[in-house]
């Protein structure tokens, strides 16, 4: 018993089928996808955390189609375990302590107001508009490029290459999908070899330059491939990650009305960890065993992979109160959307300021906001979201 990936049904709501599997057991082999899936809260949390469970990249085959694909995730730190993930994952968040996250802060408001207030005029203009082109999808490419210092003419760039890139994640992915996902890599590789050379000679204030510029302990650098490969999972973890709780998040409170009416400033740290749990952007993340691992009575033999069901999770009764019920005042929220573990998402404070940011905004300035028409949602199931949201005004 598990469920089909594929299914229209399951995709609109896949909670229902979670629910399921959770009361018939923590842990599920999924033919289709040729994985175990944890589906309970503390066996998605072991899976996390279990340290002979670790992400280890195998390059997508035949690998002379997937040359820059591979590049970017062989030399990535989501993608590697000690000692290599130790060395990265030091450089890349000495250079992200720098002051990035707090120096973006006001500018990140900035820009959501701007946003808003184009997304406002469109309602007044033509009675809606698409909440996700004006304000989900640009907020964070421009806050990632912004981190990056990609130059403003280059930025419209920036969101295709990410969003052919990410599909790969999916199960059984078609050939022309996997082959605009390796273009999109290809061209993306080549830009950033530019945009670090020139920082090279020419360094700024952004995080390419301090990339470029931090040194380990012993002296050590990162190489170009890893700057490369680091500045790609910045934008496609933060681009997808924050477009999609944006997306899902103000769905899930324009159908209920009593949620999106409690928002205010005092309450908006706890509702974006709350939108974050309700509906998951990210909806599983896969380990490999390094070695024989047990998760919940199941045997996970070395090379096997397991996947926790993140969706799943979020709403364990053992864990949650109520966890069917949106509630943007929990406070006891132990969600797993950030991750667990050595791979807990460095961009998580920067997530946390854009989702406030756009929620507070919209919430500020289209208080009356209701869903224009039903929206358009994303085919696929790892990564949860939709196409469009179209809001209009009550």
């Amino acid at each position: 018993m598990t469920f089909d990936q594929r299914d229209p049904a399951f995709i609109a709501d896949p909670y229902p089928a979670f629910a399921a599997l959770r009361e018939a057991g923590e842990v599920h082999h999924h033919e289709q996808m040729g994985v175990a899936v944890a589906v309970s809260h503390a066996a998605c949390s072991a899976v996390l955390r279990h340290r002979s469970l670790g992400r280890i990249w195998s390059d997508v085959k035949p690998v002379e189609q997937f040359m820059a694909f591979n590049l970017l995730h062989r030399n990535s730190l989501l993608e590697n375990e000690p000692p290599t993930h130790t060395r990265l994952r030091r450089l890349v968040a000495a250079a992200f302590g720098r002051g990035h996250v707090e120096r973006l802060r006001p500018w990140v408001a900035d820009l959501a107001d701007r946003l808003v207030d184009e997304l406002v005029a469109e309602i007044k203009d033509q009675g809606q508009a698409d909440l996700l082109a004006h304000v989900a999808a640009p907020l964070p490419v421009e806050v990632i490029a912004e981190l990056l210092g990609v130059p403003q003419q280059d930025r419209h760039l920036l969101q295709p290459w990410s969003n052919a890139i990410v599909k790969m994640y999916e199960y059984g992915l078609p050939a022309p999908q996997q082959e605009a996902a390796e273009r999109a890599a290809t061209e993306f590789v080549a830009y950033l070899r530019e945009l670090v050379a020139l920082r090279r000679v020419s360094p700024g204030t952004d995080l390419v330059s301090d990339l470029v510029a931090v040194t380990d302990t012993d002296g050590a650098r990162l190489t170009e491939d890893e700057l490369v490969a680091t500045a790609v999972l910045l934008l496609m973890a933060g681009h997808e990650a924050t477009v999609n709780v944006i997306g899902n998040g103000v769905y899930a409170l324009m159908q209920h009305r009593s949620q999106w009416e409690r928002l205010s400033p005092e309450i908006m740290p706890t509702a974006v960890e709350e939108l974050i749990r309700y509906d998951s952007p990210l909806q599983l993340f896969e380990r490999t065993a390094t070695e024989r691992v047990e998760i919940a009575g199941h045997v996970v033999e070395p090379g096997e992979k397991i996947a926790a069901l993140l969706g799943a999770a979020a709403r364990d009764p053992l864990v949650f109160e109520n966890p069917d019920v949106l509630d943007v005042g929990r406070e006891k929220n132990q969600h797993l959307g950030f991750g667990m573990g050595i791979h807990y998402c460095l961009g998580a404070p920067l997530a946390r300021i854009e989702v406030e940011a756009a929620l507070s905004s919209l919430h500020r300035k289209l208080p009356g906001a209701v869903l224009a028409e039903e929206p358009n949602r994303r085919a696929e199931f790892v990564i949860r979201g939709l196409h469009s949201l179209p809001l209009g005004t009550d």
